[in-house]
């Protein structure tokens, strides 16, 4: 019997890597390891479809079932479609698409760039303007016959990008912050006379600790 760790691995491969959610699951590799540990059921990827619960039975040796409802239906692959002329370049749909595939900047006009959209619907909720509609991307077909398995590795890469560029711009916020809290722990003394000490005591204690967070941050 695989390990979990390595049963891990083969099912996250096994999934489309829309990173939806819609599994109930933060990202694919979540689910995979909720399936690998026991914790969640085959059938709750709709993304992946009938083939996609066909799948992972064959991987883990349980019975292929129905997709739960619970998670949604099976259905053609939809691409997030904004319309320009109500956009206000807010960013939050930047912030949300796991795989980066939209375009844009701070109050400025944001589009889809199609070829890596997987669908996952995550833009649509936080927009608020409702600017971004979700159209079928392969009418006909769906599930596997509406994604490959290149399409799948591509959007499993760009994702991993995805938080790898979250985790960096975390930690230069964090040492930013870091050193703008340096910077006013060393005008602390200077100010002592016109300070309570009490005060100014837990005003360095706050900004220690803020110091620490960074920095454990940064090695964590």
């Amino acid at each position: 019997m695989p390990s979990v760790a390595d049963l891990t691995d083969t099912l996250d491969r096994a999934l489309p890597q829309t990173q939806c959610t819609r599994c109930g699951y933060p990202d694919c590799r979540s689910y995979a390891a909720a399936i690998a540990s026991g914790e969640a059921d085959i059938n709750q990827c709709p993304p992946g479809g009938a083939e996609g619960v066909e799948r992972l039975a064959r991987l883990t040796g349980r019975p292929a079932a129905p997709l739960n409802p619970t998670h949604g239906t099976e259905g053609p692959r939809l691409l997030a479609v904004i319309d320009e002329a109500w956009c206000i370049g807010c960013t939050l749909c930047l912030k949300v698409c796991p795989v980066d595939s939209i375009v844009g900047a701070p109050k400025r006009m944001h589009t889809v760039l199609d070829d890596l959209c997987t669908g996952c619907e995550l833009c649509v909720p936080v927009c608020p303007v409702d600017c971004i509609a979700l159209v079928p991307a392969t009418p006909g077909r769906t599930a596997w016959d509406a994604w490959s398995a290149p399409q799948a590795d591509e959007a499993r890469d760009r994702f991993a990008f995805h938080r790898m560029r979250l985790e960096r711009d975390k930690t230069e916020n964090d040492d930013r912050l870091a050193a703008k809290a340096a910077a006013k722990l060393a005008d602390l003394p200077a100010a002592s006379k016109l300070t309570d000490p009490a005060a100014l005591d837990a005003k360095r204690a706050i900004i220690e600790a803020a110091m620490a967070r960074a920095r454990a941050r940064r090695t964590g």
